[in-house]
């Protein structure tokens, strides 16, 4: 390889490592490296000494930013800047502020640092459903107890009410499970549950859909009171209609609004301050 070939390649390798630094300051480190790697004055050693050298440095760097990013931001004094408690007897919904959507149960909280755009670690106590802005070059982590869930984009839930155990069950994407001081890991898919507690980890299935299978339209409309928190309204006529449908246990409620008005011709109106939905 060529040493404008070797220049490039190592450039692209240092503008992908997760330095916690601004384009810039990215920018300002590779000119002063480049001016040192591939200077154009005559070097007194043997080039593939020096692009060894220089592939060293480079992976050296990434190795120590991938330390410091994946062990100091997971520190609970470095995640409790801001911590979000819902003390309501009710769902909260959280928007973070990489968009990624929490729906955080009563008696839970999370936490999470200032600098999350780049270290996008939340500490969770209780029960939390988290819906994933994807993000490749910053993995998002959930930490609870002994366990951690990292993800890049997905929706899965999170529960660690106490100390003994902690339960994540995966509605889409993927994720990799690990645990405190053990190097093994876990990939879920869809569908799996994963559990531990007694310094024993299970990885099993799960029903994420609810089936209703020739069920009243008032049916649903119970179900999505219960689960979603709005009281549903819809026209007498229509009490006893039969639905038989399929929904993932964690749909966003607009999609599951849509489809019965799509269904049944019917139009609505949804009252955020009442939390109420009329179909008419």
């Amino acid at each position: 390889m060529d040493e404008k070939k070797l220049e490039e390649e190592l450039k692209k390798i240092w503008d992908e490592t997760p330095i916690s630094h601004s384009d810039n300051e990215k920018e300002t480190s590779w000119e002063e490296f480049q001016l040192k790697a591939f200077s154009s004055k005559p070097q007194q050693f043997k080039p593939w000494r020096s692009y060894a050298a220089a592939a060293i440095l480079i992976f050296a760097v990434a190795g120590a930013a991938l330390y410091f990013n994946s062990n100091a931001v997971s520190n609970d004094d470095t995640l409790a800047e801001n911590v979000i408690e819902n003390s309501t007897s009710i769902i909260k919904t959280i928007v973070l502020p990489d968009s990624s959507r929490v729906e955080l149960n009563p008696n839970s909280k999370i936490s999470y640092s200032n600098n999350f755009a780049i270290n996008r670690k939340v500490g969770v106590k209780g029960e939390a459903y988290f819906k994933v802005k994807k993000d490749k070059k910053h993995p998002f982590q959930v930490f609870c107890n002994e366990t951690t869930t990292t993800v890049l984009g997905t929706s899965f839930t999170v529960k660690g009410y106490t100390q003994k155990e902690v339960a994540v069950e995966l509605y889409e994407g993927s994720v990799e499970m690990s645990i405190k001081n053990q190097h093994k890991k876990w990939i879920l898919k869809p569908g799996e549950k994963f559990t531990y507690g007694n310094k024993t980890a299970l990885v099993a299935e799960f029903n994420r859909f609810m089936d209703f299978d020739n069920e009243k339209l008032s049916v649903i409309s119970n179900y999505i009171q219960s689960n979603y928190g709005y009281k549903v309204t819809i026209p007498s006529e229509y009490y006893n209609q039969r639905i038989t449908v399929r929904i993932n246990k964690k749909e966003d409620l607009k999609t599951i609004i849509e489809l019965i008005s799509q269904m049944y011709n019917l139009n609505y109106e949804v009252n955020e301050k009442l939390k109420q939905i009329t179909f008419q």
